[in-house]
Protein backbone atom coordinates (compact mmCIF):
# COMPACT_ATOMS: atom_id res chain seq x y z
CA UNK A 1 0.00 0.00 0.00
CA UNK A 2 1.29 3.46 -0.91
CA UNK A 3 1.16 6.00 1.89
CA UNK A 4 0.91 9.78 1.35
CA UNK A 5 4.58 10.32 2.18
CA UNK A 6 5.51 8.05 -0.72
CA UNK A 7 3.37 9.88 -3.24
CA UNK A 8 4.90 12.50 -5.46
CA UNK A 9 2.85 15.70 -5.57
CA UNK A 10 1.94 14.98 -9.21
CA UNK A 11 0.57 11.59 -8.16
CA UNK A 12 -1.72 13.06 -5.51
CA UNK A 13 -4.64 13.57 -7.84
CA UNK A 14 -6.97 16.29 -6.61
CA UNK A 15 -5.27 16.60 -3.23
CA UNK A 16 -1.88 18.24 -2.62
CA UNK A 17 0.30 16.44 -0.12
CA UNK A 18 1.94 18.00 2.90
CA UNK A 19 5.21 17.37 1.05
CA UNK A 20 4.24 20.01 -1.47
CA UNK A 21 7.35 20.21 -3.70
CA UNK A 22 7.05 22.21 -6.91
CA UNK A 23 9.55 21.80 -9.75
CA UNK A 24 10.56 25.22 -11.11
CA UNK A 25 13.53 24.15 -13.26
CA UNK A 26 15.44 20.89 -13.64
CA UNK A 27 17.63 21.98 -10.74
CA UNK A 28 15.34 24.17 -8.58
CA UNK A 29 12.36 23.14 -6.45
CA UNK A 30 10.23 25.20 -4.07
CA UNK A 31 8.32 23.86 -1.08
CA UNK A 32 6.93 24.52 2.35
CA UNK A 33 8.83 23.69 5.56
CA UNK A 34 7.54 20.11 5.80
CA UNK A 35 9.22 18.67 2.71
CA UNK A 36 12.86 19.23 3.78
CA UNK A 37 12.26 17.04 6.83
CA UNK A 38 11.44 14.01 4.69
CA UNK A 39 14.60 12.15 3.63
CA UNK A 40 12.63 10.07 1.12
CA UNK A 41 11.40 13.21 -0.67
CA UNK A 42 14.85 14.78 -0.72
CA UNK A 43 16.29 11.58 -2.15
CA UNK A 44 13.45 11.17 -4.64
CA UNK A 45 14.17 14.62 -6.10
CA UNK A 46 17.97 14.20 -5.79
CA UNK A 47 18.21 17.34 -3.66
CA UNK A 48 21.81 18.27 -2.81
CA UNK A 49 21.18 21.69 -1.23
CA UNK A 50 18.38 22.99 0.97
CA UNK A 51 17.93 26.75 1.31
CA UNK A 52 15.75 27.58 4.31
CA UNK A 53 14.14 31.04 4.10
CA UNK A 54 12.17 30.66 7.32
CA UNK A 55 12.50 30.59 11.07
CA UNK A 56 11.47 26.92 11.04
CA UNK A 57 14.33 24.60 11.96
CA UNK A 58 14.78 21.77 9.48
CA UNK A 59 16.12 18.32 10.06
CA UNK A 60 19.69 18.07 8.80
CA UNK A 61 20.65 15.06 6.71
CA UNK A 62 24.16 13.94 5.86
CA UNK A 63 25.35 14.71 2.31
CA UNK A 64 23.02 17.69 1.92
CA UNK A 65 24.29 21.26 2.09
CA UNK A 66 22.16 23.70 4.10
CA UNK A 67 21.90 27.46 3.72
CA UNK A 68 19.88 29.65 6.10
CA UNK A 69 18.28 32.90 4.94
CA UNK A 70 17.25 34.79 8.07
CA UNK A 71 14.28 36.84 6.86
CA UNK A 72 10.77 37.23 8.23
CA UNK A 73 7.69 37.21 6.02
CA UNK A 74 6.72 40.80 6.67
CA UNK A 75 6.44 43.66 4.17
CA UNK A 76 9.15 45.55 6.08
CA UNK A 77 11.70 42.70 5.92
CA UNK A 78 14.72 43.40 3.75
CA UNK A 79 14.98 40.36 1.47
CA UNK A 80 16.75 42.31 -1.31
CA UNK A 81 20.15 41.71 0.32
CA UNK A 82 19.71 37.97 -0.32
CA UNK A 83 18.67 38.16 -4.00
CA UNK A 84 22.20 38.09 -5.48
CA UNK A 85 23.87 35.66 -3.05
CA UNK A 86 21.00 33.15 -3.11
CA UNK A 87 20.54 33.38 -6.91
CA UNK A 88 24.29 32.84 -7.33
CA UNK A 89 24.24 29.93 -4.89
CA UNK A 90 21.38 28.20 -6.72
CA UNK A 91 23.23 28.76 -10.00
CA UNK A 92 26.44 27.34 -8.51
CA UNK A 93 24.63 24.20 -7.35
CA UNK A 94 23.16 23.82 -10.84
CA UNK A 95 26.61 24.18 -12.46
CA UNK A 96 27.81 21.26 -10.30
CA UNK A 97 24.84 19.16 -11.50
CA UNK A 98 23.14 19.49 -8.10
CA UNK A 99 19.55 20.30 -7.19
CA UNK A 100 18.28 22.92 -4.78
CA UNK A 101 15.17 22.83 -2.63
CA UNK A 102 14.25 26.40 -1.69
CA UNK A 103 11.68 26.60 1.08
CA UNK A 104 10.03 28.85 3.61
CA UNK A 105 7.22 28.10 6.06
CA UNK A 106 4.42 27.78 3.47
CA UNK A 107 6.25 28.13 0.15
CA UNK A 108 4.11 31.17 -0.68
CA UNK A 109 6.09 34.38 -0.10
CA UNK A 110 9.78 34.23 0.89
CA UNK A 111 10.98 31.25 -1.13
CA UNK A 112 9.04 32.31 -4.26
CA UNK A 113 10.53 35.83 -3.97
CA UNK A 114 14.03 34.33 -3.93
CA UNK A 115 13.06 32.02 -6.79
CA UNK A 116 11.91 35.00 -8.88
CA UNK A 117 15.23 36.76 -8.25
CA UNK A 118 17.11 33.65 -9.41
CA UNK A 119 15.02 33.35 -12.59
CA UNK A 120 15.62 36.99 -13.42
CA UNK A 121 19.37 36.91 -12.78
CA UNK A 122 20.36 33.50 -14.13
CA UNK A 123 17.57 32.68 -16.59
CA UNK A 124 17.27 36.25 -17.94
CA UNK A 125 13.53 36.31 -17.34
CA UNK A 126 11.65 39.52 -16.75
CA UNK A 127 9.90 39.74 -13.40
CA UNK A 128 6.54 39.28 -15.12
CA UNK A 129 7.75 36.19 -16.99
CA UNK A 130 9.43 34.76 -13.88
CA UNK A 131 6.22 35.24 -11.90
CA UNK A 132 4.06 33.74 -14.66
CA UNK A 133 6.37 30.71 -14.91
CA UNK A 134 6.66 30.17 -11.16
CA UNK A 135 2.91 30.59 -10.60
CA UNK A 136 2.27 27.98 -13.31
CA UNK A 137 4.60 25.60 -11.46
CA UNK A 138 3.36 26.54 -7.97
CA UNK A 139 -0.08 28.21 -8.12
CA UNK A 140 -0.09 29.23 -4.43
CA UNK A 141 2.77 31.76 -4.67
CA UNK A 142 2.08 35.30 -3.53
CA UNK A 143 5.09 37.25 -2.23
CA UNK A 144 4.11 40.00 0.19
CA UNK A 145 3.92 43.57 -1.10
CA UNK A 146 7.21 44.58 0.50
CA UNK A 147 8.96 41.76 -1.34
CA UNK A 148 7.24 42.84 -4.58
CA UNK A 149 8.63 46.37 -4.21
CA UNK A 150 12.11 44.91 -3.72
CA UNK A 151 11.72 42.54 -6.69
CA UNK A 152 10.62 45.46 -8.88
CA UNK A 153 13.73 47.38 -7.80
CA UNK A 154 15.89 44.31 -8.50
CA UNK A 155 14.39 43.89 -11.98
CA UNK A 156 15.28 47.50 -12.76
CA UNK A 157 18.82 46.95 -11.47
CA UNK A 158 19.22 43.91 -13.76
CA UNK A 159 17.46 45.12 -16.92
CA UNK A 160 17.04 48.92 -16.60
CA UNK A 161 13.29 48.51 -17.10
CA UNK A 162 10.27 47.11 -15.28
CA UNK A 163 7.53 44.72 -16.36
CA UNK A 164 5.67 44.89 -13.04
CA UNK A 165 4.63 47.94 -11.06
CA UNK A 166 2.74 48.59 -7.86
CA UNK A 167 -0.73 50.06 -8.36
CA UNK A 168 -3.38 51.45 -6.07
CA UNK A 169 -6.32 49.15 -5.39
CA UNK A 170 -9.24 49.02 -2.96
CA UNK A 171 -7.01 46.96 -0.62
CA UNK A 172 -3.94 49.23 -0.95
CA UNK A 173 -0.85 48.98 -3.16
CA UNK A 174 -0.55 45.69 -5.06
CA UNK A 175 1.47 44.39 -8.02
CA UNK A 176 -0.41 45.17 -11.24
CA UNK A 177 -0.74 41.49 -12.19
CA UNK A 178 -3.01 40.98 -9.16
CA UNK A 179 -5.40 43.76 -10.23
CA UNK A 180 -8.07 41.35 -11.50
CA UNK A 181 -7.87 39.26 -8.33
CA UNK A 182 -8.93 42.10 -6.02
CA UNK A 183 -12.54 41.81 -4.91
CA UNK A 184 -13.98 45.23 -5.59
CA UNK A 185 -16.85 46.07 -3.23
Amino acid sequence: MTTPEHLLPSQAVGQPTIYDISKITDSLYVSNAVAPNNKFMLSRYNITTVINASEVVSTYFKDIQYVQVPVSDTPTSYIYQFFDPIADHIHGVEMKQGRTLLHCAAGVSRSPALCLAYLMKHRSMTLLDAHTWTKACRPIIKPNNGFWKQLIHYEFKLFSKNTVCMINSPVGMIPNMYENEVDVM
